[in-house]
């Protein structure tokens, strides 16, 4: 990991993934499916229904990405994901249905560390998120972060979903900036492991205590929050 003096010196732009990083997706998801899951009468746990949605939903976009053969829109991803763990739970559902939880995830808040530290980052550096939901998506999520991110750029841009390098490479043209300039920053591995292959810096959030695994694409920061991110990122050599 690179000294925080050496990044905070050449690093010009921060490029954040924006479910799960940015916003509490995991427990945001949960508190929305909760009532609705106990109407179908479902008696299984709800934190356990949203973590089949994410993982099923990881999975497809990857097979997406993998199989390139045009790119598949967020929410028809999140369509399909959903669908199979309703069908894998034995709930009855209807399309609307379907289409009402996806929605969910344009409402999601930030973590509660996460704009006061932004705060402080964008005093001195580029701020943009880099985010495999789509286009409208984003846009109906902005007024729930509440923050005013320089870019928010949808992998769209690129045609295919993180970690596909054509996704940072896109994402650091609309920046402005070289890749190994900008600090990407997200809780998942898989997306860290994509940028540094790319030639961004990266800082990995440790929100889950969760080792990041062996690889030759480690972070160059891993920090515990927000909060430890601003800090590190706003060194200073001295008075």
């Amino acid at each position: 990991m690179e000294r925080p003096e050496i990044l905070s010196r050449e690093i010009k732009a921060f490029a954040f993934d924006q479910y799960g990083t940015i916003v509490d997706m995991q427990n945001g998801l949960t508190e929305a499916v909760t009532p609705f899951l106990k109407d179908k009468g479902w008696d299984g746990e709800a934190r356990r229904f949203v973590t089949w949605w994410r993982r099923t939903h990881f999975e497809n976009s990857m097979i997406d990405a993998l199989c390139e053969r045009g790119h598949t829109p967020y929410r028809q991803i999140g369509h399909r994901a959903v669908s199979h763990v309703m069908d894998r739970c034995g709930i009855a559902y209807s399309q609307d249905e379907v289409r009402w939880l996806i929605s969910e995830i344009e409402k999601l808040k930030p973590f509660p560390d996460v704009l006061e530290a932004l705060a402080r980052l964008k005093a001195n550096y580029k701020l943009a998120i880099l985010s495999n939901g789509d286009r409208d998506m984003l846009q109906a999520a902005a007024p729930h972060i509440g923050f005013p991110f320089d870019h928010v750029i949808s992998v769209q841009e690129a045609g295919a979903f993180k970690p596909h390098w054509k996704t940072y490479a896109t994402a650091a043209d609309i920046i402005g900036e070289d890749r190994s300039s900008i600090l990407f920053v997200a809780n998942h591995a898989f997306d860290c492991i994509g940028a540094k292959a790319y030639g961004m810096r990266t800082a990995f959030i440790d929100r889950r205590k969760r080792p990041f695994g062996e690889t030759p694409h480690q972070p160059d920061l891993i920090v515990a929050d927000f909060t430890e991110l601003a800090e590190r990122m706003t060194y200073t050599n001295g008075p």
